[in-house]
């Protein structure tokens, strides 16, 4: 990768020891020549990016996702650095990074890219999810009726308390409390996973990247919230409808040079069982 001359840092202010961390990452940048700028606005704000060569988030997961459409759009590559909790997305540590910084913005890192959910509503308004999108009803207590199809084919009504849609990066999120697959974040696929389906045989879909998803509200009288990572709402109305198919644009994610998917998983699942070796 092309060396970072031009940095901006997203800090998750809530999150301890993140300001401070933030100090000593950008006076390692000012030592090697790269201009800084601080974020402390979720989500990102338009345009936060412009002119940059990339940007680090420091703080937790919801954090990197707040930055993670505005990336796409910029096409920069997003470092994130865990102060959360699990960190499937911000995988350097902070223990590590300040050791590890000069190299990255000399630009050794790996860049993977990840695929990425655009959702579009009927107004033509239309937005990036790098994890999931999620319908339920507007008023928590009521499930929902949706027609689902898939290119024109119809699919199923689903009757559940909401439904996901999760792309393989979001396949560690709400999708795996739901019962959804674990899916390597290289596949270019979008699981449908319901939300306590009221027909038990209602389960987790695959569709590959190329199918367009079409959304029915089918309940009259019923709003229908949709939420994009957790973050930026969408409604359907009644005889409204939502697609979601899998965006032509790729977020790239900065990764250490030994980073492995499976060791990531282990570590934050929890996985146990060691390797064996050959037998």
């Amino acid at each position: 990768m092309a060396e970072i001359k031009q940095l901006a840092f997203v800090i998750n202010g809530s999150k301890n020891g993140s300001r401070e961390l933030v100090e000593v990452l950008a006076e390692i940048a000012e030592v090697n020549g790269v201009k800084t700028k601080s974020i402390t606005g979720f989500p990102v704000p338009h345009g936060a990016f412009s002119d940059m060569d990339a940007c680090c988030v420091v703080g937790g997961d919801g954090t990197f996702l707040s930055a993670a459409a505005e990336a796409t759009r910029c096409q920069i590559p997003v470092i994130g650095v865990n102060r959360g909790t699990l960190g499937f997305l911000t995988t350097y540590t902070s223990e590590e990074v300040a050791g590890l910084f000069p190299s990255v913005l000399k630009g050794e890192f790996k860049a993977q890219e990840r695929t990425l959910l655009e959702c579009s509503a009927q107004d033509s308004h239309t937005d990036l999810a790098l994890n999931d999108v999620v319908i339920k009803a507007a008023d928590s207590s009521q499930i929902i009726h949706i027609n689902v199809f898939a290119d024109d084919e119809f699919v199923t009504t689903y009757v559940c308390d909401g439904l996901i849609f999760a792309t393989p990066t979001g396949s560690t999120a709400y999708t795996l409390s739901a019962g959804g697959p674990l899916m390597h974040p290289a596949a270019e696929a979008i699981s449908l996973t319901p939300i306590c389906p009221h027909t038990l045989s209602n389960r987790s879909i695959i569709f590959p990247s190329d199918k367009k998803l079409r959304i029915e509200n089918a309940k009259p009288g019923q709003r229908l919230l949709v939420a994009l990572d957790g973050q930026r709402n969408l409604n359907i109305l009644e005889g409204s409808s939502l697609c979601v198919s899998v965006s032509e644009h790729r977020l790239k994610i900065a990764q250490k040079l030994d980073y492995s998917h499976f060791n990531v998983v282990r570590h934050k699942l929890k996985w146990s069982g060691g390797y064996a070796g050959e037998i």
